[in-house]
């Protein structure tokens, strides 16, 4: 699968599974992300157009990074054998930091399960 191929799969889709490792640099990329446009969007002056700029990209990044962070949940969830609904608590204010914690840190099943032969390839992959 070429590079862009997997990067969209890592983020955009929900079959197949993923590693905790992967599910935390995955993370802490969005995260980093969004913190560095909120960063910029504060450096300029209220009511400019370049603040307007930088609010746009935040919020259109913030977007895409909601879905990508379903998306990459559903398939730790997938790797630990659990179904992908349960990403849902994500929006739970608390529990999501809860959630993303024991993501984290719960080892995936070993071998293949019903949701793919292995971590950090789609289902079938």
């Amino acid at each position: 699968m070429p590079e862009k191929d997997k990067l969209i799969w890592l983020f955009f889709r929900f079959s197949g599974r993923v590693s905790r490792a992967a599910y935390f640099l995955a993370g802490l990329l969005l995260a980093v992300i969004q913190a560095f446009l909120l960063y910029r969007f504060t450096l300029v002056p209220e009511e400019s157009s370049a603040g307007q700029g930088w609010a746009a990209a935040f919020w259109i990044v913030m977007v895409v990074a909601v879905w990508a962070n379903i998306a990459l949940s559903v398939k730790r969830l997938h790797d630990i054998g659990k179904p992908g609904i349960i990403a849902a608590a994500l929006f739970i204010p608390v529990i999501s930091i809860v959630a993303f914690i024991a993501l984290c840190l719960i080892p995936g099943n070993p071998g293949p399960n019903q949701y793919g032969q292995r971590p950090n390839a789609p289902a079938g992959g």
